[in-house]
């Protein structure tokens, strides 16, 4: 059994061909998606977070407004770049829209990909001698603190003539959700950073490239970075089980807007790129083949084996009629074939 959601990274622009001209029409049309995929059996709703782009940026408004309109499905982030948050003010956000959708958020944290500009986060004030040259041990740091104080325990000494009565004690970030912290999901791009995520509790977010560090096959890699990442959680007394999520661009071709948008092209073959001058990666294939065809493959996909959960990346720039079908063209004519249903 897997939960099946999408991926989302938001794009819109202005030009008459995509349905998404505008950041109004990208969100309003991002709710419509998640409600449409809670009705098609989907599991989940997930967004990439870009600053400087016209892509998703700010997720927590967006995840409250779902997690009102929605009563079943997961809402969460994949993934938000932690060089450009305060994690103070984060999990002020981040409780209340946990709190909104009762307990449904899963909140994909990572220190983040190559951005749009230079030193991006620097822009947003975030900077210090301490920190590396890609702000990696930055991010790091506001992890620890994120997870430190989603415990909920009380921090801060309490003004003796306060506004409002206090509780006794120091007082704690509010408002305060219980259960987020067994929630919290690293990105991971290379096998360390997955069992630096397991050494600290959080579940793992596996996308669709990762630092290319044997030469082998994306998925065969990828299925390594989980079976580490498992093991290193083994070694641990988290009072939780660990989740997995691997990301992967899978479409079902069962009518003529399929054939017309993917037969024929897409990357049917891992790719090897570099994400920075010094940083080999490897960017896995693409999926898309009639059910019968598709099933055979992804069968042979390791990583997917080795995961609970598939986020399957989704062009939101066709509408969300489409995006609805191609997921519900999974979850109908792939999923209870490979037991994911």
């Amino acid at each position: 059994m897997k939960k099946i959601g999408f991926l989302s990274f938001g794009h819109w622009t202005p030009h008459p061909q995509p349905g998404t001209r505008s950041a109004g029409d990208m969100l309003l049309q991002a709710i419509d998606l998640a409600q449409a995929v809670e009705d098609v059996g989907g599991d989940g709703a997930y967004f990439r977070v870009h600053h400087f782009a016209r892509q998703m940026s700010s997720p927590f408004p967006l995840l409250a407004a779902i997690g009102a309109k929605t009563s079943r499905i997961e809402i969460g982030t994949g993934v938000i770049d932690m060089r450009y948050e305060n994690p103070l003010y984060m999990i002020e956000d981040a409780g209340s829209a946990d709190l909104i959708a009762e307990g449904r958020l899963q909140l994909g944290i990572s220190r983040g990909s190559p951005e749009q500009v230079i030193d991006g986060w620097k822009h947003f004030g975030y900077a210090s001698a301490e920190d590396d040259a890609d702000g990696a041990q930055m991010a790091r740091r506001k992890t620890e603190l994120l997870l430190q104080l989603l415990e909920g325990r009380g921090f801060a000494q309490p003004n003796p003539r306060p506004m409002f009565p206090n509780p006794p004690g120091l007082l704690r970030l509010e408002p305060h959700s219980g259960g987020l912290r067994e929630r919290i999901w690293w990105g991971a791009g290379s096998n360390s950073t997955a069992v630096w995520a397991a050494e600290r509790g959080m579940n793992l977010m596996s996308s669709t490239l990762k630092n290319d560090e044997t030469g082998e096959a994306f998925h065969v890699q990828q299925a390594q970075q989980i079976r580490l990442f498992r093991e290193e959680w083994a070694k641990h007394d988290w009072d939780f089980e660990p989740r997995v999520s691997v990301s992967r661009s899978i479409v079902a071709i069962t009518d003529d807007r399929d054939r017309r948008y993917f037969v024929g092209g897409g990357d049917h073959e891992d790719q090897i790129g570099y994400i920075d001058a010094s940083t080999r990666a490897i960017f896995g294939r693409s999926y898309a083949a009639e059910p019968e065809a598709l099933i055979e493959e992804l069968r042979r996909d390791e990583a997917i084996a080795e995961s609970d959960t598939v986020l399957i990346t989704i062009p939101s720039q066709l509408g969300v009629d489409y995006n609805a079908h191609l997921i519900e063209s999974i979850v109908t004519n792939v999923a209870p074939a490979l037991g994911w249903r």
